[in-house]
């Protein structure tokens, strides 16, 4: 089965392990439209009892480099936050899905493209690949969960040092905080997601669903209350100069100067 779900996102079914692809290279940026068309190839997938397995990926040199910023440079604070409320209800539909998830990432996961990767169960990756939960470093608070999904992984500490720092973690770094479970050459990273779904999905698929619900129990519904909040606390923290810079600073290329104000 091959089905394109939009212009961004394809689907494939390879035995039981349907193949979710991003298309929006190099970068592959998301915004709502990309994360409702994902919940909804979720939902779909949920559906179909043949696929018992997800990989999630992506076309191009990164799995998903973060949020397209490019169109909101004209909105105002009540669009924005209008249209950040409805991508994190896609996002929660995503959390909510049934089937198991392995996110293959190649290149770089950064601020709400790790919270898409942490939404996955698993996540296979390469030496090349980098992590980033980089919202300090744009004077801004994290969001997509990531407060919920992050200390859940790699736990409260460790979490917290990559959230106050926005500092750049390698695929290697990644699996020995368990951040990601894999590393391999960066050509076989998909080869291997793939390899990881078939093996969940050669186990009974009732049993799967229910030992995963069991393991994620609650966690749809904590990414919705957290989300709430870190709504909030961007709507807040869009309002500061600090943050302008940090926008700015991110397009020039150089280290931000934050005033605090």
């Amino acid at each position: 089965m091959a089905n394109n779900v939009d212009n961004d996102i394809t689907v494939e079914l390879e035995g039981h392990v349907a193949i979710v692809e991003i298309h929006r290279p190099p970068n592959n940026f998301f915004d709502y439209e990309l994360i409702r068309a994902i919940a909804d190839t979720y939902e779909m997938l949920d559906a179909d009892d043949n696929c018992r397995a997800v990989v999630l990926c992506s076309e191009g040199k990164h799995f998903c480099a973060g949020a397209d910023f490019s169109a909101r440079e004209s909105w105002g604070q009540t669009q924005l936050d209008a249209q950040a409320g409805q991508l994190y209800r896609e996002a929660a539909r995503v959390f909510s899905a049934r089937k198991p998830v392995i996110a293959a990432i190649q290149g770089a996961a950064v601020g709400g493209g790790l919270g898409l990767a942490c939404s996955a169960d698993h996540r296979i990756t390469c030496a090349e690949a980098r992590f980033s939960a980089n919202f300090a470093r744009l004077a801004f608070h994290q969001g997509f969960g990531l407060s919920v999904t992050l200390p859940r992984l790699v736990g409260e500490t460790q979490a917290s040092l990559l959230l106050l720092t926005g500092r750049r973690v390698s695929g290697a770094d990644a699996v020995a905080i368990g951040l990601a479970d894999q590393l391999v050459p960066q050509g076989e990273v998909r080869a291997a997601a793939q390899a990881l779904a078939a093996e969940v999905a050669s186990s009974g698929p009732l049993a799967v669903q229910s030992i995963r619900a069991t393991l994620r129990g609650g966690l749809a519904e904590a990414v919705v209350k957290a989300t709430e909040h870190e709504l909030a606390e961007q709507s807040r923290l869009r309002k500061t100069r600090d943050f302008g810079e940090g926008i700015k600073a991110m397009s020039e290329r150089r280290p931000p100067v934050f005033t605090g104000e």
